[in-house]
């Protein structure tokens, strides 16, 4: 193992634990997150006017029926304190007053065939006839409906009038909908793209910190939870704002007394709402960790099957993972204990305040101040006023996930862990050909303690081969890991052509450059894809060329579809030695500048291997090549040989010169021989 490897940190305790979020998640989070929403402005101030005319058409469907019940089917008699010219000097109907009355035009003739057909009953008040409720009552069923056609043609203009309502309501909440959910997937499409970006083009320490499942769940999980909250928090809880808002107003206006003995009610579920939120809080984070530790584990798991169970570490997984698992639970039933103690307080709130709509309103419709069209309306807007303290209950669940999901978001976004790059300005332009390449008094550490590179230096010119060897853990690899500017020093430099290479873009410079990894790691796909990228175009006399160098032609011939095998997650289904190989075709394949070989023989026999060392000398004959060997049989053909011992280079030379030295070179061959 490399000293990369060996030496880099750990800096947590626990590899899958997450970072400890802030001390509450707020929709300061959501600002952070609203360059993404610039582009969609418009659009979510056409779906914010149709919320508005949701509200709107809402509102108007119990009001609609106050004013059918108040106009046509049981009208407001004509003695109350409202309309009553002979009520008392307080303002109250005076004891006596006349029942409930009804009054009609004579200028319609059904109402002059009634007044003649029942003089008894109707009184002339210029320019009304006037008739008590209670006597209309005693009419025949035939004579009641022609003496009430109005009120029943008005009975059926209301309900028409709310058919029509529901129906504008139901296309405005649709359009609505379709609107905000398309705006909502193209503003997570952004986000996700540019998060994505973002963890593409942080340094390779970043990966080392971070799990492979933690970071899945942020660009998985985590922006689902923000899908939820852009369509149903945002759309149902502005809704619901405007709606409480238009209750309020619409209550106060009908009767403001009666409305205000309703209201002493809510400071109580305000407070329940606001105790509701600050105990849900700390579950629905906690919850974002575990998923997220979950992820992490299991991913784990799937990746390292068959050590779990060569080395029979499968009960000890099985219990660490079963500890993460109850931990998720536990964050579970809290946030459901608390859920569940807080909608039963909100219903029996509900109850509270329509006990007060019945009993107070009851009394004012007794004493003539309120009519039976406003008590039922009344008992509709509290209804429905506590419906979206509900939904907002409901809604508080996603928009914690979200919050939690959006904070982790942005933790993301704020790491700016990445290797300094210079401005495209400045940037130079990466030679043609890299004519030599100087290591100069290198230091370099992983955690600025233990120094794993100590005053590394040595000149390599074009065309030339340098073969790095040494024990595990003396720092190849972590040299590897500095030319190629996955890393940069803690001090000295590194040049091409006399320029140090962070004056170039590193992706300018790393494609003139390839990596035969010591594990080499294949995408899922064909084998020509792994080999060949998509977005050049290469003929069979090249294909047929770099297969025929890398040593790999007849392998990839054997398999079932040549170089249109699919290959699955990393190629598991070749051996070490396969992929190997393919690896090598793949940086042949780059035509690179400089190419370098980590422990590329590795995983291969000794018939694999005398096939690649007959290929790195036609390579090695027109590039610049690096080779990091443990096998030192790959390093004797090697215009030079760097020997590595704990971090520093003890000796250099030719094979021939070294075995003359008699020093620790010497001693690694003996030892292999």
């Amino acid at each position: 193992m490399s000293s990369s490897k060996n030496n880099s940190p750990n800096t947590d305790r626990d590899h899958f634990a997450e970072k400890q979020l802030g001390k509450s998640a707020d929709l300061s989070l959501l600002r952070k997150l609203a360059p993404f929403t610039t582009p969609y402005r418009g659009t979510l101030v056409v779906s914010l006017l149709l919320i508005i005319a949701t509200t709107v058409f809402e509102l108007a469907a119990p009001y609609i029926t106050k004013e059918a019940i108040d106009r046509y089917i049981v009208p407001v008699q004509q003695n109350d304190s409202r309309t009553n010219p002979v009520a008392g000097p307080t303002g109250m109907p005076e004891e006596g007053d006349a029942p409930r009355q009804l009054r009609y035009s004579p200028e319609h003739e059904h109402v002059r065939e009634m007044v003649a057909k029942y003089p008894g009953f109707f009184t002339i008040e210029d320019p009304y006839a006037v008739i008590s409720y209670e006597d209309v009552r005693r009419l025949p069923r035939e004579d009641i409906m022609r003496l009430r056609q109005n009120d029943i043609r008005g009975v059926g203009l209301a309900a028409g009038l709310l058919i029509v309502v529901v129906f504008f309501n139901f296309i405005t909440t649709f359009v609505q909908v379709r609107l905000m959910e398309r705006t909502a997937q193209r503003i997570l499409h952004d986000i996700r793209i540019a998060l994505f970006s973002h963890i593409q083009g942080l340094s390779i320490s970043f990966f080392t910190k971070n799990p492979v499942g933690r970071l899945v769940t942020r660009v998985t999980n985590d922006i689902g939870n923000m899908h939820e909250m852009l369509t149903s928090v945002v759309i149902f809880v502005v809704k619901d704002l405007f709606l409480i808002a238009g209750i309020t107003i619409v209550l106060f206006i009908i009767d403001w007394r009666l409305a205000a003995a309703v209201y002493l009610v809510f400071p109580f579920v305000f407070y329940a709402a606001w105790r509701f939120a600050g105990s849900a809080r700390e579950a629905y984070r906690i919850l974002r960790v575990k998923i997220a530790e979950i992820n992490s584990r299991f991913s784990e798991t799937i990746g390292g099957i068959h050590i779990i169970r060569l080395f029979g570490q499968a009960k000890n997984n099985y219990t660490a993972f079963r500890k993460v698992n109850h931990e998720h639970y536990q964050a579970g039933m809290r946030q459901v204990t608390v859920f569940a103690m807080f909608m039963p307080v909100i219903e029996i709130m509900s109850h509270v305040a329509l006990a007060v709509v019945i009993f107070y309103g009851g009394g004012r419709i007794i004493d003539g101040r309120l009519s039976l069209g406003e008590l039922v309306v009344f008992i509709s807007y509290v209804r429905m006023f506590f419906r979206p303290i509900r939904d907002i209950a409901e809604k508080y669940n996603i928009t914690q996930n979200a919050l939690s999901s959006a904070e982790r978001i942005q933790m993301i976004f704020e790491d700016d862990d990445r290797l300094p790059e210079p401005a495209p300005e400045n940037a130079l332009p990466v030679p043609r050909r890299i004519e030599t390449l100087s290591v100069e008094n290198i230091w370099f550490s992983y955690n600025n303690e233990e120094q794993v590179l100590k005053n590394v230096s040595f000149t390599l010119e074009a065309g030339r081969t340098l073969a790095v060897v040494g024990p595990t853990g003396a720092g190849k690899t972590s040299l590897i890991n500095l030319l190629v500017r996955f890393y940069d020093p803690n001090a000295g430099t590194i040049k091409i052509n006399g320029t140090d290479i962070r004056r170039f873009a590193s992706a300018q410079l790393r494609a003139r450059m390839a990596i035969v990894a010591q594990d080499p790691y294949l995408f899922s796909g064909t084998i020509r894809s792994n080999i060949f990228p998509p977005t050049i175009s290469v003929d069979e006399r090249t294909i047929n060329r770099v297969l025929a160098e890398a040593r790999c032609r007849q392998m990839i011939g054997r398999l079932p579809h040549g170089l249109d095998t699919d290959l699955n997650e990393r190629g598991s289904m070749l051996s070490s030695g396969q992929r190997q190989l393919i690896s090598i075709a793949r940086a042949l394949a780059a035509d690179p500048e400089l190419i370098i070989f980590d422990e590329a023989t590795s995983y291969v026999d000794s018939e694999t291997e005398a096939a690649i060392q007959k290929a790195l000398l036609h390579l090695t004959a027109e590039r610049t090549a690096i080779l990091i060997a443990h096998r030192l049989s790959t390093a004797q053909a090697a215009d030079t040989i760097a020997v590595m011992h704990r971090g520093k280079i003890t000796e250099s030379g030719t094979h021939e010169s070294l075995l003359a030295h008699r020093g620790f070179y010497s001693r690694l061959v003996d030892a292999q021989s």
